[in-house]
């Protein structure tokens, strides 16, 4: 068995480099991450930041799954092939699930990360966490063109034939634009506060802390930043409150 030398994280979710500090000290490896979600690894209380709007972080927010331990980024890794040691290692950028999430090809293997979900996960979780749809869509519909022995999701099982994983998870998303667009249309006028509610209570969505709130509440704006860049709804501010209804061009 070959010696570590290299870990290689592909985002900054504290269930995907909690660990990374204490393997990379024991091991003494040289550590890679994409740019931007280097930045929140080694600096992690810019997550709870983030979704806490900006604010400083109330105490509650502060926990292992929004916060991991820092790790010192060595390599900042961007879209291209590499090589480690001989080994060539292609890194793709997949956006969506995170801002500059990367997912790494190795010997006709497709390590993902959340680029794509296993189905268990979507059905888990029932409103998926990304950051914009937009994005996400754009990537999974990358992962349809690439040429791959397998994959693996973050949170899945690795797949021979993982196409058609990858197009529920398509038709998951798409799904649920449809459905704020029509909650939107029915409705006529939805702010974003009656919005997230509203779906979090259609979708069984089961919260008791403020962290899993602003999780959701992250996921569920995803689906209206890319309602809106598609032109599908339109946004205003209406007694202080960022409100949605379709557009009537």
């Amino acid at each position: 068995m070959g010696q570590l030398s290299h870990l290689f994280i592909t985002h900054a979710h504290a269930d995907h480099y909690g660990g990374a500090a204490f393997v990379r000290e024991k091991y003494s490896l040289e550590t890679w991450a994409p740019s931007l979600e280097a930045a929140v690894m080694e600096n992690p209380v810019l997550e709870p930041l983030y979704l806490h709007g900006g604010n400083d972080p109330l105490p509650e927010m502060r926990n292992k799954f929004l916060e991991g331990q820092p790790v010192q980024i060595d390599r900042i890794a961007e879209e291209t092939t590499e090589y480690i040691g001989d080994i060539p290692v292609k890194i793709h950028i997949f956006p969506g699930h995170s801002y500059r999430q990367a997912a790494i090809e190795v010997n006709g293997i497709l390590f993902a990360a959340d680029s794509y979900f296993g189905s268990e996960y979507l059905y888990k979780h029932k409103i998926p966490y990304i950051t914009d749809v937009s994005y996400q869509l754009e990537t999974l519909n990358r992962l349809l063109e690439i040429e791959v022995s397998g994959a693996v999701p973050g949170h899945g099982k690795f797949e021979h034939t993982y196409v058609s994983t990858v197009k529920e998870n398509i038709d998951y998303h798409k799904d649920i634009m449809d459905w704020i667009e029509a909650f939107i249309r029915t409705n006529k006028e939805v702010s974003h506060e009656t919005l997230v509610s509203a779906m979090c209570n259609a979708y069984g969505v089961t919260v008791t802390h403020l962290s899993a709130w602003m999780l959701y509440r992250t996921a569920v704006t995803a689906y209206v930043n890319g309602l809106i860049r598609e032109g599908r709804i339109c946004h205003y501010l209406k007694d202080f409150r960022w409100t949605f209804c379709i557009c009537h061009y």
